[in-house]
């Protein structure tokens, strides 16, 4: 069945094509959801929620643009609409004062696994943004409107992020048995 076929028949609610569907993009959709997600359980609960509105909404999609972007626009915004509830408070930055820190990973010698563990442990705003700015290519003001905070604030938290990961890396090549890890 062709992927039009199949959308055509989610639209009218067709169990088996919506079973199609998941099964051909939940393991992309939800590896999207991990790097939005406190831990693996959240995770899961994020690619449910995103393809109910998935499935919801898909009667929307009109064929125009990508239907895998699409797909991936709704998973990161059911991911970021839950951080939108657990959150209710963010920093008030000044823009002037924030300082761009440059974190250069292909200069650094640190595995992929090892790079992706310290990304996950970044506390939840920084996490997010580094992901959406640098993995994503999403703007700050982009993120500023998905997540409703100021652009100070997205450009902050980004710089923290950076800031954080760079001294994770500096400790972790430092240690004399870091290759192992």
């Amino acid at each position: 069945m062709s992927l039009e076929q199949l959308i055509e028949n989610c639209k009218k609610s067709d169990a088996q094509a919506q079973s199609q569907l998941y099964k051909q993009y939940a393991s992309k959709l939800f590896s999207l959801c991990l790097k939005y997600s406190k831990h693996y359980a959240e995770a899961e609960d994020n690619l449910h929620d995103a393809f109910i509105t998935i499935f919801d909404k898909i009667g929307q999609y009109n064929h125009k643009g990508s239907f895998e972007g699409w797909l991936k626009r709704i998973t990161i915004n059911t991911a970021l609409q839950r951080y939108r509830e657990d959150v209710g408070v963010y920093d008030i930055v000044n823009e002037d004062r924030i300082e761009d820190v440059t974190l250069d990973i292909n200069n650094e010698n640190v595995s992929l696994d090892f790079l992706l563990k310290i990304i996950q442990e970044l506390p939840d705003r920084y996490r997010l943004i580094f992901n959406l700015y640098v993995l994503d290519g999403y703007s700050h003001v982009e993120i500023s409107k998905l997540i409703k905070i100021s652009t100070g604030t997205s450009k902050s938290n980004l710089a923290r992020a950076r800031m954080i990961l760079k001294d994770k890396i500096e400790a972790y090549n430092a240690t004399p048995n870091s290759q192992s890890i």
